[in-house]
């Protein structure tokens, strides 16, 4: 029986008071303040120009609807090249990002100086965007799917190898030692050990990566790394509305059956 001067709580734990922001966080909050309205300044928001925007996207969706299906099967072999550029790449890339994930995590890397070096290229081939590489390989090998392939090749690299050496660190150390206990040797660890534990992870992690580099393949063909990029942009500069509409029903269909696959392939292996 609870006493006078011990009240009963009825209501549960009570929810934690609003505490004053800490002077970090009000620089933060301050800087952010300050890029945001120095954004919309440089950007230039004027309401003359949204009205306007309006009545233009009005008149694009007018001369865009009927989708023109006439092209459906050219259209269709463009995106068969963008889904054949996506793989390809990301199976070089996925490939490429193992011995680079290696060499990238503190219990598989030969050496610290080694691994911060493997880090180092990681990201700074993460930290260029897929359209840059496609510039640059477009300068390199020419207009076409190969210079696409390149550029995913190159961002699932930066995209693969952090996810995989994060995964490798996260690895329990009982089978590795197991393993040298038995005498293996540092191949024998990874192949018998790290990578067999590691695998439904980075499989996971190549399937997320097929996602993004259809996205990017789409992206690609639009400064002429091959793919439907390539007649997405021609049908918007001779103001063909209706077979982009096409195309882009085309992307949204084999994306969301991609995701759709994808998804279901993670659950079974996770």
């Amino acid at each position: 029986m609870a006493s006078p001067e011990q009240p009963r709580d009825h209501h549960g734990p009570q929810p934690s008071r609003f505490e004053l922001p800490s002077v970090f966080t009000w620089v933060v909050l301050v800087g952010f303040l300050a890029f945001f309205i120095q954004g919309i300044v440089a950007v230039d928001v004027e309401g003359s120009r949204l009205i306007a925007g309006v009545g233009n996207m009005g008149d694009f969706i007018s001369r865009a609807v009927p989708p023109d299906m006439s092209r459906l099967g050219p259209i269709t072999g463009y995106m068969l090249e963008t889904l054949n550029m996506a793989i390809v790449g990301v199976a070089f890339g996925v490939v490429l990002s193992v011995p680079l994930a290696l060499l990238s995590s503190r219990n598989t890397a030969p050496h610290p100086i080694v691994r911060v070096m493997a880090r180092g290229i990681t990201a700074v081939l993460r930290t260029i965007p897929e359209l840059i590489w496609a510039l640059i390989f477009v300068a390199a090998v020419g207009l076409g799917p190969l210079a696409g392939i390149l550029a995913i090749i190159m961002d699932t690299i930066g995209f693969c190898a952090r996810f995989f050496a994060e995964r490798i660190e996260e690895i329990r150390a009982g089978p590795s030692e197991a393993i040298q206990s038995t005498g293996g040797g540092r191949s024998a660890v990874i192949f018998g050990a790290i990578l067999p534990e590691a695998m439904p992870s980075m499989t996971a992690t190549s399937l997320f990566g097929v996602e993004k580099a259809i996205r990017s393949a789409v992206i690609l063909g639009l400064v002429g790394a091959g793919g439907i990029g390539v007649e997405l942009n021609t049908a918007m500069s001779l103001y063909r509305y209706d077979v982009a509409l096409t195309i882009i029903m085309v992307i949204v269909a084999v994306v969301v059956v991609v995701e759709t696959v994808s998804s279901a392939i993670r659950r079974r292996i996770m």
